[in-house]
């Protein structure tokens, strides 16, 4: 019924029901999941809107999935239901470079729209390590961030407007100028329990005058944190601050060739931009700063191939985990910047005892810090062991006035984790927003709240 249904409304080729395909969206790179019922691949709005009603009438929950790049289950069918995959809906719509802005749909990727304006001068600032392959519906849904976040800010800060299509089937429109509630801010976030994002205005930046990226490196990681909020303290908000540790510079160097000392304990990726006389006030008070903080080596890069390369180094940094071990666990929390010192500690105490190798990269400018557990998913001894120490890191984040996720949402893995963070009325409060927009709970069930948790449940 549901099936035939969905064929007949969207033609046979937007329709997977074959065991061998729906496999394929029974998980994201969270590992664990159950079978969809279905999967759509829509090509527009209106088929979006007539497979949501469908799947209302045959009693189905729909789960929106940009990418399947999300590492907390956000995507998953956790009990069932239709697979909503954006991968037809995926260009750019209009661009009003007068405003530096454009309409574009879900399934684009997030690179190819800087790509697509640069021309223009300009570009797109969310810019998560995935954005190679992940898409604007999917960052909009766990309001991704990146290493330029530190001073862009995330997906939230980018989102001007928003078509929807609600529980109902019903396409509703909401946008920051509207008088009243910011809608727009309350859907970026939630993961696609609120409505199914179908087009989004999104906020272009012009293009920087000039941009410079800089590498320090230090033989002690305290010192390098120490540097990073002597970078802030300063007054300096480069556009980027990112950390590596001894653990994973070998191996990042050895894939990338980027340049890096595979000797230092940490080094620092940082990177500011702006007009040519600010950009050499940043280089003189940053190189300051770091040598205060021992640094063992300070250079600059001195042309775009060397920037890029760099970057490339730093953006392919979890592809380079295989030469370490055959799988890797990442985890996703923040904690005070000042705190960095005692997080990295944490990471080492939650896994030496485990015999787990932990790699540390991450944005250390905002303190959310992405260690990388490394083991082999074969032996389940190590599985339970990550898992283990993967709790006590947030258990430990939480602890040090943190949270539990900076970036990559709460999807299914962390949603018994919230207690961590949210009182019971917190919790309560925040289930009284939910049950407005989708009270059947058919919009991604079984992700953000704690399991089993409604609004009666939490009273």
């Amino acid at each position: 019924m549901l099936q035939q249904r969905l064929i007949e409304a969207l033609g046979t080729d937007a329709v997977k029901t074959a065991p061998e395909d729906l496999a394929v969206y029974a998980f994201d790179a969270y590992s664990q999941g159950v079978m969809p019922a279905a999967v759509v691949l829509p090509a527009s709005t209106r088929e979006v809107a007539a497979a949501v009603k469908i799947a209302n009438d045959c009693g189905e929950p729909v789960i929106p999935r940009g990418a399947g790049t999300g590492l907390c289950g956000g995507a998953i069918p956790a009990r069932g239901g239709v697979i909503f995959s954006f991968a037809r809906m995926n260009r750019v719509l209009e661009v009003d470079a007068r405003n530096r802005r454009a309409r574009v749909q879900p399934g684009l990727i997030n690179l190819d729209l800087s790509k697509h304006v640069a021309k223009a001068g300009m570009f797109y600032a969310p810019d998560p390590s995935s954005q190679k392959v992940s898409t604007i519906g999917g960052n909009i849904g766990t309001n991704a961030g990146g290493p330029h976040c530190l001073s862009y800010g995330t997906t939230v800060n980018h989102v001007l407007e928003l078509e929807i299509v609600d529980e109902n089937g019903d396409v509703i429109l909401t946008s920051l100028d509207d008088i009243g509630y910011d809608l727009t801010g309350v859907l970026v976030g939630s993961e696609g329990t609120l409505g199914i994002v179908t087009s989004a205005w999104v906020r272009l930046l012009r293009q920087p005058e000039t941009v410079r990226v800089w590498l320090a490196a230090f033989d002690d990681v305290h010192a390098a944190s120490a540097a990073v909020t002597g970078i802030i303290g300063a007054g300096i908000i480069p556009t980027a601050l990112e950390m590596m540790d001894q653990v994973m510079l070998p191996a990042i160097e050895a894939a990338f060739h980027a340049g890096y000392p595979t000797d230092a304990a940490a080094v620092l990726l940082i990177e500011s931009a702006g007009f040519e006389d600010e950009m050499n006030l940043h280089e003189s008070e940053i190189s300051r700063v770091v040598k205060e903080h021992h640094a063992t080596t300070w250079r600059a890069a001195k042309s775009e191939a060397e920037r890029d390369a760099l970057w490339a180094g730093r953006k392919g940094a979890l592809g380079a985990t295989g030469r370490i071990a055959p799988n890797y666990y990442i985890q996703d929390v923040v904690v005070p910047r000042t705190k960095l010192p005692q997080a990295l500690q944490a990471v080492a105490d939650a896994c030496e005892p485990q015999g787990i190798i932990a790699g540390n990269v991450f944005h250390a400018g905002d303190g959310n810090l992405h260690p990388l557990l490394m083991y082999d998913r074969g032996d389940p001894k190590q599985v339970a062991a990550v898992i283990e120490a993967g709790n006590q890191i947030l258990g430990a984040a939480v602890d040090l006035g943190g949270t539990i996720s900076g970036e990559h949402g709460i999807g299914y893995e962390k949603r018994d984790t919230l207690r961590r963070i949210f009182s019971t009325d917190d919790l309560a409060t925040m289930s009284r927003v939910r049950e407005v927009f989708d009270p059947k709970r058919r919009l991604n069930p079984e992700k953000i709240f704690p399991a089993g948790i409604g609004c009666a449940e939490v009273q």
